[in-house]
């Protein structure tokens, strides 16, 4: 592969980094950008799967502390450990029904840069629509929400199977609406996207293991360590960035992008 095609894998995996746990969608992201560039990785969508892995591992980097209490915690059988592992895998159940479910429509139809630009405008006029009138917030520990609420914010997960929806954007809005305090409904997000995206991205490269060569090996490992580096930034910047700030800008963010991607793909 020629140097461009490394160019442009790192800013693939900059751009993993920087958008995933941002309600930016990185998924539309990659598709636009990808599409943008004329980028030619691995075959079957193989590269933008695997820089996913770069951001999971920031995620677990970020919060080993925490992760590792609440494994100990789950040996000891305490009971915080176990109402917070409770919560992340109801939350993680709607995705791992739907997303078998509809996997093959979902990557066939739906992933598309008109549906990306269309998605981006719509979820930010929902961001700023929810940030100026959810309800004040009673939970402020994920141990301590009610089992019911993880449940439902696991369903609004699985909008952001349709590309430019984003995950982050679908579980902190919905928890925000069940009222959970904003820095809790954020940190929820992180835990959740951990057994979701390594779930997501496993299964895409089992159905694409037809296609699974060496070949590209140099192009993912760049990406996924750009990815790596730029999540971690991400993780460390985003709780004091929506503490001060609230998650409008966003959604202004979301519409300026669609409404260019619009107007790019308009003018082809």
């Amino acid at each position: 592969m020629d140097i461009l095609t490394f160019v442009h894998a790192v800013f693939l995996g900059v751009l993993e980094g920087l958008t995933e746990f941002l309600p930016v969608s990185s998924t539309g992201h990659l598709i636009l950008f990808v599409d943008l560039l004329g980028f030619r990785g691995p075959p079957g969508r193989v590269f933008e799967v695997a820089i996913q892995f770069g951001a999971i591992l920031a995620i677990c980097w970020v919060y080993r502390a925490k992760l590792l209490r609440v494994m100990a915690g789950l040996l000891a059988r305490d009971a915080d450990s176990l109402r917070f592992t409770a919560a992340v895998l109801l939350a993680f159940i709607p995705a791992v029904v739907i997303g078998m479910l509809l996997h093959s429509f979902i990557k066939e139809v739906l992933f598309s840069p008109w549906v990306v630009a269309v998605s981006l405008i719509v979820g930010g006029v929902a961001i700023m629509f929810i940030e100026r009138n959810r309800p004040p917030p009673i939970y402020d520990v994920i141990e301590r929400i009610p089992l019911a609420v993880p449940l439902i914010i696991g369903l609004a997960q699985t909008l952001a199977m349709i590309p430019g929806v984003s995950r982050a954007g679908a579980t902190i809005m919905s928890a925000l609406l069940l009222r959970v305090e904003r820095r809790t409904a954020t940190e929820f997000s992180f835990f959740l996207s951990i057994p979701t995206m390594l779930g997501a991205a496993v299964y895409d490269l089992y159905k694409n293991r037809a296609t699974l060569t060496f070949d590209g090996a140099a192009v993912i490992a760049v990406g996924f360590i750009f990815a790596f580096i730029a999540a971690m930034l991400v993780v460390r910047w985003v709780i004091a960035f929506i503490s001060r700030h609230g998650f409008e800008p966003f959604g202004w963010y979301r519409i300026a992008v669609g409404s260019i991607m619009i107007a790019v793909l308009l003018a082809r």
